[in-house]
């Protein structure tokens, strides 16, 4: 038997069929194409299933569930979307609209919840009952799995980790916080501080790196520039690395998992970033007993780690 895994996100929509060893062995994706309407995201996901289903030339019998991971607040109790600013979801029943086309027994979970999910059952977290999963992106997104289940608060909104503040009164911040662990620690912080060391060090060898464009400046940029050996870049690598080092520390303190596992375009960068939050996090993190600190790792799946949670949402969720 197989299961469905549906990655629903703002810009694109990706299924895969998952066989019982969490091997993806068929993939459909197509442009998500907002705004429109909720029907037709749906007619979408159904014909890609459709197509996932056909390209490993496996029948809709042989389907066991299907799982959908998607941006916002979902209840995973009724299937209902309560909000999601990205898709203009509200109060949508995701599950209704697609089960009216395929009768299988659907679960939807929040996208980086599903993410995690799926990093523990095939990923950095596999073996692992408590992990916390932090996604370094746009923003900082979270995913907390307690003794191998989601945990997302009685009302569905846990996990916003992003969102706990790290310097008080600090940085703005899109939710409308100052100091949240998310304006400092998420790529677009890392980017915004690249940008405010090239305007104040205009010899910085950084500017080559971009060009001489700010608008080139990534979240590579700094490291480029630390590697190039050059001052400013140090100071930003080293200023970004102890923030997000803050906030990770106060995640172990809080939760204390077997793992912590940190996702996103920048931890390309490796030991680079690793190294240095290991040290931060033994010198800060409170623990009694050192040979059961938790393990600072990367996430392994990548983009697959959406798809491959969302199909196995059944396995920790009452039948509908």
């Amino acid at each position: 038997m197989y299961n469905i895994g549906i990655d629903l996100g703002g810009t694109n929509i990706k299924v895969g069929l998952v066989d019982e060893n969490y091997n993806i062995i068929a993939k459909a994706t197509a442009k998500t194409d907002l705004p429109r309407p909720a029907e037709e995201i749906c007619k979408s996901i159904v014909e890609l299933v459709w197509k996932a289903l056909n390209e490993a030339r496996v029948t809709i019998g042989e389907v066991k569930s299907i799982g959908i991971g998607t941006p916002g607040v979902a209840n995973r109790n009724s299937g209902i979307v309560l909000y999601s600013c990205n898709l203009d979801f509200n109060n949508t029943d995701l599950r209704s609209l697609i089960k009216t086309q395929l009768d299988k027994p659907i679960y939807v979970e929040n996208d980086a919840n599903a993410a995690a999910f799926g990093e523990v059952l095939a990923g950095a977290g596999k073996g692992c009952k408590d992990v916390v999963v932090v996604t370094l992106g746009t923003g900082v997104g979270g995913g907390i799995i307690i003794g191998g289940k989601i945990y997302t608060g009685f009302n569905f909104c846990g996990a916003e980790l992003g969102h706990t503040v790290i310097e008080y009164g600090g940085r703005q911040c899109s939710c409308g916080r100052k100091g949240c662990f998310e304006a400092y620690s998420s790529a677009t912080a890392l980017i915004n501080m690249t940008k405010e060391a090239m305007e104040a060090h205009k010899d910085s060898k950084m500017w080559e790196i971009a060009n001489g464009e700010l608008s080139n400046v990534d979240g590579k940029t700094a490291f480029d520039g630390m590697r190039a050996d050059d001052p400013a870049a140090k100071d930003v690598v080293n200023m970004y690395i102890e923030y997000l080092g803050c906030g990770l520390t106060n995640i172990i303190n809080t939760f204390q998992p077997e793992v912590l596992l940190i996702g996103g375009g920048i931890c390309k960068e490796g030991e680079n970033l690793t190294r240095p939050l290991a040290e931060i996090i033994k010198r800060e993190s409170y623990c009694i007993d050192p040979e059961k600190s938790t393990k600072l790792d990367i996430c392994k799946l990548g983009n697959d780690a959406g798809i491959i949670g969302a199909a196995f949402l059944y396995t920790i969720a009452d039948s509908n």
